[in-house]
């Protein structure tokens, strides 16, 4: 298997850590750079206690890292940045493989939306590729396997650590306002709602919130049903849509999120069902740096690049 090579932009981030970490292990990836503004001169193995090499953050503009002729390139940027990336990429090397991780291009019909679970069979070898948002993955991934059986618009109910809150200070990661506080916040048109509302192709209503935890997120979706179910006809449902997939754990009970932090799958469970069998509320947790962002990406890239999906992604067996 030959080596490719691969850059990430806005790699200070909680996101590009964790990206550097799955590339440090991966046997053939090679990182080529990392481009931070803020730590531009600084040695990588001096942030980063997995990266070995003697590789140093760099500052590079759109068109330097065009000019770089990786195999790919990983945009961890905030929204609204990614653009002139794109356009300078698409201009010298539009063999280059693009992941970007902001919700800029998970509208575009040209690029590929990679929550590869669900989407899979969209999946046509594109070199563009929009990385799902966390919130959205873990609520797409809460409804889709009953879709077909739904009454009304789902409504889901988030709660993040603020690592979701990305490193620029705000309220929503500060741990002194979020001590013993739950923050809500974009209460009706949160991004992901509106993303998860178009790839499900049905509107989703999110509530969003930020907890005094650090990582891993918990999405609890109440599901009006229209006709009588059992719940082991939802069950069922689940299962069989994601029993060949290692990063989806269908679980009986509802999942913790203090269990999903450093893990890299999603846990779906609950499955609480009402006396009359016409409402089931599911409840799905993932660490929002990885599966909500990193292992995602990871798994697009070795898609991508034609390596095995999981390629360098620690797996733990469900069940356990």
């Amino acid at each position: 298997m030959s080596t490719k090579t691969i850059g990430i932009v806005g790699a200070r981030g909680h996101t590009g850590a964790e990206l550097i970490r799955l590339i440090a292990n991966h046997p053939s990836l090679e990182l080529a750079f990392v481009s931070s503004r803020e730590l531009e001169g600084q040695r990588l193995a001096d942030h980063n206690d997995v990266y070995k090499g003697d590789l140093h953050y760099t500052n590079l503009d759109p068109a330097a890292v065009a000019e770089q002729g990786v195999d790919v390139v990983i945009l961890a940027l905030p929204n609204g940045k990614a653009a002139p990336y794109v356009e300078a990429i698409d201009k010298v090397s539009a063999g280059t493989v693009i992941v970007d991780l902001s919700a800029d291009y998970r509208f575009d019909e040209r690029w590929y939306y990679g929550l590869p679970e669900l989407y899979r069979d969209r999946w046509r070898g594109e070199k563009r590729v929009s990385n799902p948002g966390c919130y959205a993955t873990a609520i797409q991934c809460s409804i889709a396997p009953i879709k077909d059986l739904l009454a009304a618009p789902p409504v889901s109910f988030g709660v993040s650590g603020y690592s979701g809150a990305g490193t620029t200070p705000s309220d929503r990661n500060d741990p002194d306002k979020l001590r013993d506080n739950l923050m809500p916040y974009s209460l009706t048109g949160h991004m992901h709602e509106k993303e998860a509302s178009r790839h499900l192709g049905m509107p989703v209503e999110f509530m969003p919130h930020v907890a005094p935890h650090f990582r891993g997120l918990t999405v609890t979706t109440n599901l009006y049903l229209a006709k009588q179910h059992k719940r082991e006809d939802i069950v069922r449902r689940f299962e069989a849509r994601f029993e060949k997939e290692k990063l989806i754990h269908v679980v009986d009970e509802a999942p913790w999120v203090s269990r999903i932090a450093h893990e890299h799958h999603l846990e779906v469970g609950g499955f609480a069902m009402s006396v009359d069998g016409r409402r089931v509320v599911v409840v799905a947790t993932l660490d929002n740096l990885l599966k909500g962002a990193a292992t995602q990406a990871m798994q697009n890239v070795n898609r991508s690049l034609g390596f095995d999906e999981l390629t360098a992604i620690p797996l733990r067996a469900k069940g356990h």
